[in-house]
């Protein structure tokens, strides 16, 4: 197939990892792939924040930023309707975005069929957390382009709930949730190399890898193990940077427990799986009700023995004393005895991990799986002369 694929994302980040994995697996199983995007991202080391876009929503109030980024909408849909007037393509794959109209114009315009990627609710996240000023314009913006898509692809299934709520079809709905590269995230990987650069061999390693956010509660990480008894054979990595950093270094310095906490800081994607494979114990003590870790699957991959909340989205992917140890969320002190049980039990971590390594494959958690899912819903909006294209996706 010839796909289009549009997003708008500048940052580069856990959304440029999807986005570069997406477009790869596409690339692998044959298909021509052209993407129109903000040119800078590609030039961009892994960790930028968005270059001149952040600044300029940093520096404007933000009901004048939100018209910016409306505006945004007029010279991206010129751009893709040349794009898509010399390329021809089979479909249109658009990652969503508050205030990004272009697609679902391209869409009216030319009658393509549009798949939407949906990674959050950005109008109801943003009114939470970002300060949206519009926020009436950013609702009709939101339901306009996810009614407007021919197939919507949620990455959990309370995410689909916020798309059905908004008036979509349930055959529009398919969840995808994120994934793995099984390249890149061997269950095998060998971690004495990081260990031992380090210090960590012998240690019991409680890790977390992602930017540090404040909502992240890893403060509440280095409180735990400082109530444990075996603390001075604890150690917590953490793979990342991020405004949350200094918290957590604060409060390893109040409990006296920073000869036990390790911020290394951003690497690169390629040395991810080698610092994860140090973890025994991989931890994701917050998570958003409504997302798809990209964490989580990485920590799977690598048969990591997995700490999270116990809650729906979680749950979708992760059942409680069989892939994983999951905690009430908000109950730092169940949270505290989740960790304690694995730090005493190796044979449970094994056994967490072998599964979670295997839910991957059970399940298909990979991107290449993700992309046959996606590209599956495309056959009853191809003409007939692309039969062959269906069949072989199906397939």
């Amino acid at each position: 197939m010839k796909i289009l694929y549009h997003h708008r994302t500048a940052s580069r980040d856990g959304q440029d990892v999807h986005i570069e994995e997406m477009i790869a697996a596409m690339r692998r199983q044959g298909h021509e792939v052209r993407v129109v995007a903000p040119g800078a991202a590609a030039t961009t080391r892994f960790g930028h924040d968005g270059g001149m876009a952040a600044r300029i929503k940093r520096a404007l109030p933000a009901m004048l930023y939100e018209v910016l980024e409306l505006c945004y909408s007029l010279p991206a849909f010129v751009r893709l309707k040349r794009v898509c007037d010399a390329f021809d393509p089979d479909v249109l794959y658009e990652r969503y975005n508050l205030f990004f109209l272009a697609g679902w114009w391209l869409k009216r315009w030319s009658g393509i069929p549009y798949l939407l990627e949906i990674n959050s609710p950005l109008a109801h996240e943003r009114g939470l957390h970002g300060g949206l000023a519009l926020k009436a314009l950013a609702g009709w913006c939101e339901r306009a382009v996810w009614r407007g898509a021919d197939m919507t692809f949620p990455v959990t299934d309370v995410l689909a709930g916020f798309v059905r709520r908004s008036g979509v079809a349930e055959p529009h709905i398919t969840v995808v949730p994120n994934g793995i590269d099984r390249g890149r995230f061997p269950p095998d990987a060998d971690s004495s190399a990081v260990r031992a650069e380090l210090g960590l061999t012998g240690k019991t390693v409680l890790g977390f890898v992602g930017f540090i956010r404040d909502w992240h509660r890893l403060p509440d990480v280095v409180i735990a193990m400082a109530a444990m008894e075996n603390r001075r054979q604890l150690h917590f990595l953490i793979v990342g940077d991020g405004p949350g950093r200094a918290e957590v270094m604060e409060r390893a310095r109040r409990t006296g427990m920073e000869d036990s906490v390790t911020c290394v800081g951003l690497v690169g994607r390629d040395r991810v799986s080698a610092y994860i494979s140090a973890f025994d114990i991989a931890l994701n003590p917050k998570v958003e009700p409504y997302a798809s870790p990209l964490k989580l699957f990485e920590y799977m991959g690598l048969g990591r023995a997995i700490v999270a909340p116990d809650q729906p989205n979680i749950r979708e992917i992760l059942t409680d004393d069989s892939n994983a140890l999951l905690f009430r969320p908000d109950d730092p002190d169940h949270f505290r005895s989740r960790i304690m049980r694995l730090c005493g039990d190796g044979a449970l971590c094994r056994r967490l991990g072998d599964n979670a390594s295997r839910t991957i494959e059970d399940k298909g958690y990979t991107w290449d799986d993700n992309v046959r899912r996606v590209l599956s819903s495309v056959r009853t909006m191809l003409p007939s002369n692309s039969a062959a294209y269906a069949e072989n996706i199906s397939d």
